[in-house]
């Protein structure tokens, strides 16, 4: 279906988001001189504001950093990713045909920002009001039923540190890959002894599978 019937969005600058699909890889190989990464650090601002106001209104009893944590959940790379295809975005992608043996970390990271630059071309030709009407439409939904993309395991561990009065430190064992598709490996370690080792395409992912191992190790959960 075609992208403007399929969101309702009538437009004089069609041109904003053809802009909003094209992969670096694609204006490269057609001399283009944009893609959709400027579009895309827009987006996430607007979703960030979105939805931070749907949050601030719906919770009134939460702290600022209850807020923040519960925030992140739906503009996590996850969630991004489920509303991407859930939306059938990628359908709409503009890649290079010879960038057809991009890695999984790559094809994750693009489904995940199409989403943020789709958001950023619906802010600048419709404006905020229909950008938030469509936010409320694809994500609000998942609020309201708490629904989890994300598990914040790093900070279950800090606050077990805390309570059992141990350190809790990160170590990384190893690093491979070109820079923009690293791989890492990192140890999550209890006072000085290594308590589980994790596996992600950044420092922060890798942590956070490393404390869920030792979440798991230690039976955090359940005391």
């Amino acid at each position: 279906m075609n992208l403007f019937e399929k969101f309702g969005i009538e437009t004089e600058n069609e041109h904003l988001y053809e802009v909003a699909f094209t992969h670096g890889s694609y204006g490269t190989k057609h001399n283009l001189d944009y893609t959709y990464e400027r579009l895309e650090f827009l987006g996430d601002s607007v979703l960030s504001l979105i939805v931070s106001e749907y949050l601030f209104k719906k919770y009134p009893q939460y702290e600022e950093g209850k807020l923040t944590k519960l925030r992140a959940n739906y503009v996590c790379q996850n969630a991004l990713i489920y509303y991407s295809h859930e939306l059938g975005l990628p359908d709409y992608l503009n890649v290079s045909a010879e960038e057809s043996n991009l890695t999984h970390n790559e094809v994750i990271s693009i489904t995940a920002d199409i989403f943020e630059s789709f958001l950023g071309a619906i802010f600048l030709d419709q404006g905020i009001e229909f950008a938030r009407e469509f936010i409320s439409k694809v994500i609000f939904k998942y609020i309201d039923n708490d629904t989890v993309f994300f598990e914040d395991y790093k900070s279950t561990m800090k606050e077990y540190g805390d309570a059992k009065e141990v350190d809790i430190s990160y170590k990384i064992l190893h690093e491979y890959g070109v820079p923009h598709d690293k791989t890492f490996i990192i140890a999550i370690l209890v006072d000085g002894k290594e308590m589980g080792v994790g596996r992600g395409k950044n420092k922060k992912e890798a942590e956070q599978n490393a404390a869920k191992v030792a979440i798991e190790k230690l039976g955090v959960l359940n005391e």
